[in-house]
């Protein structure tokens, strides 16, 4: 297995997936333009699956996706399977999510990273989930990174994801967390 098929249209987040797969002697390329796959898992990790199955099935090739978001307590969970697509642009997000939540002193909060691994016969080989919890601040911190990033505080680094260097961010990171844990398997894969 030399080349992995990233399930996604954005060479930023092929991009992303290099750097955290640093050291793997594989090639990532990104998944055929006109192939659209439909979200309908219930969680993270049905819907990193999904794209993962159905991207190795269509190409013939191994493929790995990944699906993340934000979880907010007070707010049940949401925005959830929904991040992305909770407002029309990442800066309404934010403001509807912090005027969603007020001044609700429960500001806890955690966004979560699934990454799966298929080959091509569409059957999942790997699946890892990576959470990193944090609150919610009053409002937007940093001008590093992008979506949640200037409202999501780390307390053990006392930092928004917006504030911290990226190598850091790199760490702690739900996303950081969840190739770290797949590193190890795609590894005794290759």
């Amino acid at each position: 297995m030399k080349k992995l098929i990233v399930a996604t249209g954005n060479l930023g987040k092929l991009k992303e997936m290099q750097a955290y797969l640093e050291g793997l002697e594989i090639e990532l390329q990104l998944k055929p333009q006109d192939l659209e796959i439909e979200e309908t898992g219930t969680t993270f990790i049905e819907n990193a699956g999904l794209k993962a199955s159905q991207v190795a099935l269509a190409t013939g090739e191994w493929a790995i996706a990944d699906d993340s978001g934000l979880a907010v307590e007070a707010l049940n969970g949401a925005p959830g399977l929904y991040s992305a697509r909770y407002a029309p642009t990442e800066a309404e997000c934010i403001v509807r999510l912090l005027k969603e939540l007020g001044d609700t002193p429960n500001r806890n909060a955690q966004f979560i990273c699934a990454v799966a691994v298929a080959p091509p016969d569409g059957s999942i080989a790997i699946e890892y989930e990576g959470i990193c919890q944090g609150t919610i601040t009053l409002e937007p911190q940093g001008t590093g990174g992008f979506g949640y990033d200037p409202i999501f505080y780390v307390p053990e680094v006392q930092m928004t994801f917006a504030q911290m260097p990226a190598e850091l961010k790199h760490q702690l990171s739900h996303r950081g967390q969840a190739f770290q844990g797949v590193l190890p398997q795609l590894q005794a894969l290759l």
